[in-house]
């Protein structure tokens, strides 16, 4: 079931709301407002093969503003190798997202269907985050005009992570 909100945003009610509003308990949020269910919205990166170091070292010597807000490691008790990601938080243009190694051997990794989308300012800083994230991994749209936008390129890092950079 799903309800209209005052700012036509579309939120599905749990089982649990349908119970409460059919006994009179759910009451419309105040104009503007959604009910408090989500505390906070990361994007989450999952890394395979202990590889999560490496991404955020490439990723803190390709973004100025590379942030690491915290890490913690496996020890030698595991269960992930001693060393790699038990957990990591980082900032890029102000967004902020966590990452970890994983310590099972998943028969997924990343896909281009999700990506990371950076706002270029101009197209000297585009040309270097398209050079250095595509480096050793691979180009799924050249920079170019593609109608859209008059300069845009997509790529994926060396670890799987897709990036489009798109000249705004």
């Amino acid at each position: 079931m799903w309800r209209e909100t005052e700012a036509c945003t579309r939120v599905k009610l749990s089982v649990v709301d349908r119970g409460r509003r059919a006994a009179g308990g759910l009451r419309r949020p105040p104009t503007g407002t959604l009910d408090p269910v989500t505390r906070e919205l990361r994007t989450f990166l999952t890394f395979q093969g202990g590889r999560a170091t490496e991404a955020l070292d490439l990723y803190r010597s390709v973004f100025d503003d590379f942030e690491l807000v915290s890490v913690s490691h496996y020890g030698p008790d595991g269960p992930g190798a001693e060393g790699t990601i038990i957990a990591a938080r980082f900032r890029l243009a102000g967004s902020e997202f966590g990452c970890a190694d994983s310590p099972i051997d998943h028969p997924w990794g990343f896909t281009p269907a999700v990506s990371l989308w950076i706002e270029c300012t101009d197209d000297t800083e585009q040309q270097r985050l398209f050079d250095r994230l595509s480096e050793d991994g691979q180009v799924y749209m050249p920079l170019g005009d593609y109608g859209f936008s008059p300069r845009f390129g997509w790529v994926g890092d060396p670890f799987g992570v897709t990036w489009q950079l798109n000249l705004g």
